[in-house]
């Protein structure tokens, strides 16, 4: 009887799906981690989880952190025609899930085995829309071997898990700037147009000297000089 009485506002479809979740993990022994820029694979671990907790408990890392996960997951959504922009905004509110924005990936040791994982929430898919449509979507799936949207959701988290890792592991070993850095010095040499043997010397030039913009101009024109 008091459904009679409600007035219908309008009827939508959500971003916001909690309950399809994707899991993805991987773990082996610390001693397979190996040595990382003079650490030692127990200490590197050790660092790695710490470096997840943080993130945890931290939502001013959180964002960065997440935002570095979204960096693998996006690439994934957008080559295969899929919607970017609904998966951040459910990512996201999954990632304040417990009221505080968190950590989308987790990472423990727990005898001798480092475990690295994430949970995210994710609906893709394979059929309909770009994906019958755009000639790269097409390949993209190709090269993917034409998933099932259950696969490709796998592979989504994979990348977003492989991308953290990749991150964290700049972060707490050589720096993640470094990185960032020599992308920066590569697009100017290649702006520039320096041939392969110019790049090997200027970037053993610029390990020791900071990459401005001016001072990759100057060293440039002065190793073309020579």
């Amino acid at each position: 009887e008091r459904e009679k009485d409600l007035e219908i506002v309008m009827s939508i479809l959500s971003n916001n799906i909690p309950n399809c979740l994707v899991r993805a993990e991987v773990s082996c022994p610390v001693t397979d981690l190996k040595a990382q820029a003079g650490m030692e694979p127990m200490e590197f671990a050790q660092k790695m989880v710490r470096a997840v907790d943080m993130a945890k408990v931290e939502p001013y890392r959180a964002v960065t952190h997440n935002k570095g996960i979204m960096n693998g997951i996006d690439a994934v959504i957008l080559a295969t025609g899929n919607d970017f922009r609904a998966i951040e905004a459910g990512a996201h509110a999954y990632a304040a899930k417990d009221g505080q924005y968190s950590s989308l990936t987790h990472a423990s040791i727990d005898n001798g085995i480092f475990r690295f994982w994430i949970e995210i929430p994710l609906a893709v898919g394979t059929v309909g829309g770009l994906t019958n449509l755009h000639p790269l979507v097409k390949l993209a799936l190709e090269i993917l071997q034409q998933p099932t949207a259950k696969e490709l959701m796998q592979i989504v988290a994979v990348a977003g898990l492989a991308q953290n890792f990749g991150a964290i592991r700049s972060l707490v070993t050589t720096g993640i700037q470094q990185g960032h850095m020599k992308m920066h010095l590569l697009n100017i040499l290649n702006q520039l147009g320096a041939t392969e043997s110019e790049k090997h010397k200027l970037i053993a030039h610029f390990k020791n000297h900071t990459a401005t913009h001016s001072a990759v101009v100057e060293a440039f024109n002065e190793l073309r000089s020579k």
